[in-house]
């Protein structure tokens, strides 16, 4: 079935979304709503009365929610959206199942609408999606095109009253879509963009084989791929490109990049020239966000930009207000004994020693605080995860774990946060594992000083917003 059916077959039709409040599950429930379709869902996290102002503010937009207790799904009309990992017990799956509802993965849901796009923009890779997607997302809205934009954070510039959990902006269909696409469950297979964004390709979930097959049918898939040259394997994928649009740091002779003498950085932004070497122009560009990571970001965002049609001088002067994602290296605030405090989504190694790399570069203190996202992500990386926190941070830094998250369920729990604190201590570094989140914040009061930066990093867990902000809090 080509896609303008398989979209078609599902017009209109009322969706159930079993976790509807996760990162990306929520986004994906916003596009669907403003589509037009009736949405309904439920989510664990809601019947544990956790992030309660979240399920209220989707009660009084329109969301049907339900516990997660089977009683939402009551037609055979309806669509269950679920995770390919739900299991079958789920009451929603087993109630779904018993009435005949069809079942969709959030990627399967998620392709068919951005497929039948007009103008379709994916980013892809191992790390920088979500901060990639939200600069394209806000270049094309200063362009005038009214994108919707699928996003697994919130996107700060689209904030509003009427939207404060703005991960996703609804524009006009068919128009123009950009959204992440991900490679850890293979279902970056279902997308076929306009245009392909491929900004790196390292061992994250797969096999850098598997890496290599998937992330080479996607820019063969794509209309027009956008490669990174200082990715390694990525610049080896760029052979089965139809078109491409590529750029780079270190390799200056991609298509955009920047002059090496040019990039200056402070503590909140960075600077450079930006040269699209296919014309000789030059462009100014001034990035109120740290980091030479997000620099090559800003490359691979004018990049996509202009492989859609918009001039890269008008993308770079859009990213001079881009105002960045929540807990991607969010600044909390500073208190008034200038000990600053960073919300940040670093959970894998490269995220990781992204985030730490920026801090170092500028004078102070780092204190990491660090709650791993679950017990079979730290045993399946956490050797990686020390060896980052050891090599990234000085002899003067400190990293402060507390144990995973963990709501329920039979996963092994036998491994926790102390052998990577353990395991930092072996690297060299200087840890601490302290069980409970109550008591590492108790730590990290009384350990801050002057100068210090305060980094609170972890995903899947709404609430360590929440831990950041009540951190800055008492440092007040």
């Amino acid at each position: 079935m080509d896609n303008a059916a398989e979209t078609g077959s599902l017009a209109a039709r009322p969706l159930f979304f079993c976790g509807i409040g996760g990162s990306g599950m929520l986004p994906l429930a916003q596009i669907a709503h403003g589509l037009g379709h009736p949405v309904a869902g439920s989510d664990r996290s809601r019947d544990q009365g956790r992030t309660p102002e979240k399920f209220a503010w989707m009660e009084a937009n329109g969301f049907a929610l339900f516990p997660q207790d089977g009683s939402g799904v009551t037609s055979p009309d309806q669509v269950l959206i679920a995770s390919a990992a739900i299991e079958d017990s789920v009451p929603e799956v087993a109630r779904a199942r018993a009435l005949g509802c069809e079942r969709l993965s959030r990627a399967e849901l998620l392709s068919r609408l951005f497929n039948a796009a007009e103008t379709s923009v994916a980013v892809g890779g191992t790390s920088g999606k979500s901060t990639v997607t939200g600069m394209i997302g806000w270049i094309m809205a200063e362009a005038g095109r009214d994108p919707t934009v699928m996003n697994g954070a919130v996107m700060k510039n689209f904030v509003s009253p009427a939207n404060p959990f703005a991960s996703a902006r609804i524009g006009g269909a068919p128009g123009a879509f950009v959204s992440e696409v991900d490679e850890s469950d293979g279902s970056i297979a279902l997308y076929r963009p306009s245009v392909g964004v491929l900004l790196n390709v390292s061992l994250d979930h797969k096999s850098i084989e598997e890496l290599r097959e998937l992330f080479g049918n996607y820019v063969a898939a794509s209309d027009t791929a956008v490669i990174n040259l200082d990715s390694a394997e990525a610049a080896g994928l760029a052979a089965r490109a139809r078109a491409a649009v590529t750029y780079g740091l270190q390799q200056t002779s991609a298509d955009i990049s920047a002059a090496p003498d040019s990039i200056a950085m402070t503590a909140t932004g960075i600077a450079a020239q930006v040269i699209d070497n296919r014309t000789g122009e030059t462009f100014a560009l001034a990035l109120p966000m740290p980091g030479m990571h997000n620099l090559s970001n800003a490359l691979a965002a004018i990049a996509a930009a202009s492989a859609a049609g918009i001039a890269v001088g008008e993308a770079v002067r859009a990213l001079h207000g881009f105002a960045g994602l929540a807990r991607r290296f969010d600044v909390v605030g500073t208190s008034p004994a200038g000990i600053t405090v960073i919300d940040d989504f670093g959970h894998n190694p490269e995220k990781c020693a992204a985030t730490l790399r920026t801090l170092k570069a500028t004078p102070g203190r780092v204190i990491a605080f660090f709650q791993p996202h679950g017990y079979g992500p730290l045993r399946q990386m956490g050797e990686e995860l020390a060896g980052t926190f050891a090599r990234e941070l000085g002899p003067e830094d400190i990293t402060i774990l507390c144990n995973p998250v963990y709501f329920g369920g039979t996963v092994d729990r036998s491994i926790g946060s102390e052998r990577i604190s353990a395991l930092i201590a072996q690297h060299g570094g200087t840890a601490e594992h302290i069980a409970s989140r109550e008591d590492c914040g108790n730590r990290i009061v009384a350990l801050a000083r002057p100068g210090d930066r305060i980094a609170v990093m972890g995903a899947r867990d709404d609430t360590l917003s929440e831990f950041a902000r009540s951190l800055l809090a008492r440092l007040a």
